[in-house]
């Protein structure tokens, strides 16, 4: 581990958690084991960070990651009720191997350091394989600060295989929508947005309906269930809205699913009529003005 990594500076990434009962000692510091367990639940939010849903990332960059080597560098305690904050930094990558540094901290001290070497390698055989150049770019854009998404819209024939295969692993996998129910005729004549990540994968969609009496309507809103709460919904809200604004629309609504509410409140829009159910989930009509706060 470098002395880089116990300035909290050098971190771009954070991953917070307050230290619970379960994971101290007699001392009533915490057991050793469980930072070991702490740096890899930051390494799992890092790689959210990197907007790379982990398993179908890997799947499609043909290899997987396995630890070659995890050391810890004790400096002082953490103690119960304590809130941590973990930064983790990829800082080397070599021919097929991958050091990630790690540092614990409590507000600006450093605790406890970490360096975890993982290896690329294909998983039939776990022989190793060099780190392919699309996730190196990856890990060297996020260190950067890059961005690690991008929003593009189109029409259906354009965007509908990504968007349509994140559609039917949200609303009819994991929500159990009928299939009869998800697509429509509008998917051929409305815009449609996509979020992609670094590597191309589709990670959030949308679609911006006609406007009716300067009305627009945003549907099929869906982010991949892995990378939810990282901003790649409110990034395709914004494109759908600055298209609904652009071609002189005064009002965006949508029909919020009731536990998406709060998401949708965040960026402004305000619950309109009753609620409702559609396929079995209830929902509520939400809109927002598109209007300069002066027009208003």
């Amino acid at each position: 581990m470098s002395e880089a990594a116990t300035q909290r500076s050098n971190f771009r990434f954070f991953h917070r958690l307050r230290v619970r009962w379960a994971e101290v000692d007699m001392q009533k510091i915490v057991f050793n084991a469980h930072y070991l367990m702490y740096f890899d639940t930051a390494i799992s939010d890092y790689w959210r960070a990197l907007a790379l849903p982990y398993e179908e990332a890997m799947h499609a960059l043909g290899g997987d990651l396995y630890v070659r080597k995890a050391t810890i560098d004790f400096r002082a305690s953490a103690r119960m009720d304590d809130m941590l904050d973990m930064g983790v930094r990829c800082a080397r990558i070599g021919n097929s191997s991958m050091v990630f540094e790690g540092g614990l901290f409590r507000q600006d001290q450093f605790l406890v350091g970490c360096e975890l070497v993982y290896v690329f390698a294909d998983p039939a055989t776990q022989t190793s394989k060099p780190v392919p150049a699309a996730l190196r770019e990856v890990l060297t854009g996020y260190e950067a600060g890059e961005t690690m998404s991008t929003v593009e819209t189109g029409d259906w024939a354009t965007l509908g295989g990504g968007a349509g295969a994140l559609r039917r692993a949200v609303f009819i996998e994991e929500q159990n929508i009928p299939e009869a129910m998800e697509w429509d005729a509008q998917d051929a004549v409305v815009l449609h947005a996509v979020a992609r990540n670094r590597i191309g994968q589709v990670i959030a969609t949308g679609r911006l309906l006609a406007a009716e009496n300067g009305v627009s309507h945003i549907g099929r809103m869906a982010v991949h269930r892995n990378l939810r709460s990282g901003g790649h919904g409110a990034a395709v809200m914004q494109v759908l809205e600055d298209a609904a604004r652009a071609r002189g629309d005064s009002v965006v609504a949508l029909n919020a699913q009731r536990s998406a509410e709060r998401f949708y409140a965040r960026l402004g829009y305000v619950p309109h009529g009753d609620g409702f159910e559609e396929a079995g989930i209830p929902h509520i009509e939400m809109r927002r003005s598109l209007l300069p706060s002066s027009s208003q």
